[in-house]
């Protein structure tokens, strides 16, 4: 982890990217990769089609001090890749605990960068947790073998409401414990 701190958060330094604090200009290409609706679908969040200032909305978030969730870009820039392949993020619960949520842009998918963004924010455990959560939609297998790759461990099925779907998803949950 570098001792770089940005917005109160570090830049996590992994051997073909960065794991940075989200900025202004990264607007533009979230933009374009949450457009596709590959992406959307397989998160709860991010609904299709996005509408106006959605996504400058949520950068704006991102950097607000008073924030409940750290997010970070998967950089590629160090390696001569794009700026931006994906986003990671923590989002704080009680008792020293987070929830992991990640999405990679379909033009990495199947390189084993959501693994290896993982596995950094993992080591760093930035918010010095005791355990990481982690859902991920049971259509969606290639997510669940990030986690399990990562030393996640299975929990239990649950169900998580889909913006992008406007339903509820069956989800299998994960834990890893620090």
């Amino acid at each position: 982890m570098s001792l770089d701190l940005v917005n109160n958060q570090p830049v996590i330094e992994a051997s073909r990217f960065v794991l940075r604090p989200l900025r202004d200009s990264d607007s533009g290409l979230i933009s374009h990769y949450t457009s596709d609706e590959r992406v959307a679908r397989m998160t709860s969040s991010i609904p299709h089609p996005m509408p106006p200032g959605a996504i400058e909305a949520y950068v704006a978030r991102t950097m607000a001090e008073a924030r409940d969730e750290d997010v970070w870009a998967i950089d590629g820039t160090p390696d001569g890749g794009e700026e931006l392949k994906g986003i990671i993020s923590l989002k704080r619960m009680d008792r020293n605990q987070s929830e992991v949520h990640f999405w990679i842009a379909p033009l990495f998918w199947n390189t084993g960068l959501a693994s290896e963004a993982l596995e950094a924010l993992v080591m760093a455990n930035p918010l010095k947790n005791a355990a990481m959560f982690a859902s991920v939609f049971q259509d969606n297998p290639a997510s669940a073998r990030v986690l399990i790759h990562c030393g996640f461990e299975y929990l239990g099925d649950a169900e998580t409401f889909s913006v992008s779907r406007n339903a509820n998803v069956p989800t299998w949950t994960y834990t890893r414990k620090l």
